[in-house]
């Protein structure tokens, strides 16, 4: 008989050797879910000593009704989708896993601006269709002596910075007021504030976690202060775009194109009109996949788990409750 019951919220990988393999050590069982409403949810978790969350909203309600549980651990880097304050305030732990995806985002994130410079989805669909000498229709600018702007400068962005370091930029500009100047230089960067990045950067990759200061972080007024021309990456959050003004500014040709992997809305609704537009590079928010990364992000988050079920802190706890 099982020491713990493990509660997964959301079946997004069918298959649970990692999480098993990890959580046999403390004689834990594991049970999966598909919670589709808050009241599945609360059935999922009332009785569980630890919950692995995918994209299941976890708020205070849901906490509520936690009897058990000692841990909330995600699967990601960000941990938008749980009350942090409400499982503080009920003694519950709230981890997550922030270092299992830098090689394959980064790898993301440059396969986006290398396809937005080079217009690679644009020419294979007009190639398709029988279009041929296509450089009046997108015309291609050179890599070499441009500008590509940070903003913010954690892991990704620097692995993406060494990823790019071959490609003849003229100059790496990186914003983020959480890190010291000295930090940025140290890797790579040159320290900007906001506007100058906007202002300066013929790319521009953006690299923060959603929060109530990073939503809508990019919006009207912040486009109408970039270069004419600019191409605009984004594999953090969706919303830290507006994407209203995104798709606006795709439509004028104010943004010359854009990589977008994450969304306001996910899946993508059908009528976006982000679909219709022929300067636009759409994925499906996987820029953390690979095989490699999704095996270490499921033992990673499951050791979270057993360590708190050992009676210790989690190996990436969010907040405190000792």
């Amino acid at each position: 008989m099982s020491d713990y019951l493990v509660a997964v919220t959301d079946d997004r990988f069918g298959g649970y050797d990692e999480e098993r393999e990890v959580l046999k050590g403390v004689n834990a069982e594991l049970k999966i879910y598909n919670c589709r409403s808050d009241s599945d949810a609360i059935d999922a978790v009332k009785d569980a000593d630890a919950v692995l969350v995918n994209l299941q909203p976890l708020h205070s309600g849901i906490i509520g009704s936690m009897k058990k549980c000692r841990i909330i651990s995600r699967y990601g880097v960000g941990y938008d989708n749980v009350d942090v304050d409400a499982a503080t305030k009920a003694g519950i732990w709230v981890a997550r896993v922030p270092d299992y995806s830098y090689e394959d985002v980064s790898d993301h994130a440059l396969a986006l601006l290398l396809g937005c410079v080079r217009k690679i989805a644009y020419k294979d669909r007009r190639v398709r269709e029988g279009g041929w000498d296509l450089k009046q229709e997108q015309p291609v600018h050179r890599i070499k002596s441009r500008v590509l702007g940070f903003i913010g400068y954690g892991a990704i962005a620097r692995a993406l910075r060494r990823k790019v370091s071959g490609l003849g930029l003229s100059r790496v500009l990186a914003y983020d007021p959480y890190l010291k100047p000295e930090t940025i230089r140290e890797n790579g960067g040159i320290p900007v504030d906001f506007t100058t990045l906007l202002q300066e950067s013929d790319y521009i990759s953006v690299h923060v976690p959603l929060t109530d200061e990073t939503r809508g972080l990019i919006s009207t007024a912040q486009i109408e202060n970039m270069k004419e021309n600019v191409i605009l990456i984004n594999t953090s959050r969706g919303p830290v775009l507006d994407e209203k003004a995104v798709v606006a500014a795709l439509e004028k040709g104010r943004i010359n194109s854009a990589g977008l992997d994450v969304f306001e809305t996910e899946p993508l609704p059908a009528d976006h009109p982000l679909k219709s537009l022929k300067n636009v590079i759409l994925s499906d928010h996987t820029g953390y996949y690979s095989e490699e990364s999704l095996k270490e992000l499921k033992t990673k988050a499951a050791l979270n788990i057993a360590e708190v079920l050992k009676g210790r802190k989690p190996v990436y706890p969010i907040n405190n409750v000792l």
